[in-house]
């Protein structure tokens, strides 16, 4: 393996990187999905440059190529965890049967969430393990990923109760957050060695349909 280097680069050197390049495209893919799997793992304050390089098997140097300072490198996965959260929600639910119950999609966004949360993305588990951890100024383009896709779920909920599927003695918007915040915290706490994610989802959707729903709470969770 290349022996890495500590080395910053002066700022003032940084190449500007072309607009286009397959060559350039594909390394700062790999440099991102490294900070991805090293700010999951090791936290914003835990992560370092080297740790990066040594995971996109680069010189520590050459990421500033691709990204004028760490940083910037960790706002940009941090906005990109839940810019592909929300994409695949979207596709997700688009997907569903038009008569779907409105309680079934939020059971199936739940599922879509833990699954990309836990199994999928380390993008997605850097973004919400670490977004309470980095400095204010680099949650602004994250906050606003993380309102759009907020939004999806409001929606869901909304819908629920504008349909009769949300029990009239809950709040929407209460149990909305009520939800993801314990989504959210799963990523601190599952450990697939001891449970496996399928039972993680099941229960998650029980809890869930058992809290919201006006019908029979034994009712089998949606799978698609």
């Amino acid at each position: 393996m290349t022996t890495k280097s500590s080395q910053v680069a002066p700022l003032e050197q940084v190449k500007q990187p072309p607009e286009n390049g397959t060559k350039y495209a594909r390394t700062r893919a790999r440099i991102l999905d490294a900070a991805a799997y090293v700010l999951s793992r090791q936290g914003y304050a835990g992560t370092r440059l080297s740790d990066v390089a040594e995971r996109a098997d680069i010189q520590t140097p050459a990421i500033y190529y691709y990204f004028a300072s760490r940083d910037d490198l960790i706002e940009e996965v941090m906005a990109c965890g839940l810019a592909d959260m929300r994409e695949n929600l979207k596709s997700t639910l688009a997907a569903l049967p038009h008569d779907t119950n409105a309680i079934d999609r939020i059971l199936v966004a739940a599922e879509t969430h833990l699954r990309h949360e836990l199994e999928i993305s380390d993008y997605t588990t850097a973004s919400i393990r670490n977004h309470g951890q980095i400095p204010e100024r680099l949650r602004i383009r994250a906050d606003q990923e993380g309102d759009s896709y907020g939004a999806i779920w409001r929606q869901l909920f909304d819908d629920a109760a504008r349909t009769g599927s949300l029990r009239t003695d809950v709040d929407p918007r209460i149990s909305q957050m009520l939800v993801m915040g314990a989504l959210n915290w799963a990523a601190e706490w599952w450990d697939p060695g001891r449970t496996p994610l399928d039972g993680i989802v099941s229960a998650a959707q029980r809890l869930i349909r058992s809290a919201l729903s006006t019908v029979d709470v034994d009712a089998s969770p949606p799978v698609h």
